[in-house]
């Protein structure tokens, strides 16, 4: 089994900046042969995705969240990234990661959320 921890989520104001962080607790190997992503959820909403970072490096962003956001691995720290950028009230919810099944991996991994607030 594989634990997630997000952390870098807070309060900040509309056109702010915030970087979150999630730290994978697996093998190196199984780390880099992971494909990762970053959701959200905002109150009475269903959780989305906002991006997504593949082992190869493929990145994908949610129209909402494009030039804006920036999502980033580090396979030798074994944690991904979300720079978040020009942020808006629309952005607040609670950020997740999640390690996605794949062919190394037959079970999805979520971490525990941490909450973005943009606000004034």
């Amino acid at each position: 089994q594989v634990q997630l921890v997000e952390s870098g989520g807070g309060l900040v104001q509309p056109g702010g900046s915030l970087r979150l962080s999630c730290a994978a607790s697996v093998s190196s190997f199984d780390f880099r042969v992971s494909d990762m992503g970053w959701y959200r959820q905002a109150p009475g909403n269903q959780r989305e995705l906002v991006a997504s970072i593949s082992r190869g490096g493929t990145t994908y962003y949610a129209d909402s969240v494009k030039d804006r956001f920036t999502i980033s691995r580090d396979n030798g720290k074994r944690t991904v990234s979300l720079q978040m950028n020009r942020l808006k009230p629309e952005d607040t919810a609670v950020y997740y990661c999640k390690r996605e099944r794949g062919p190394f991996h037959s079970t999805e991994s979520w971490g525990q959320g941490t909450q973005v607030t943009v606000s004034s």
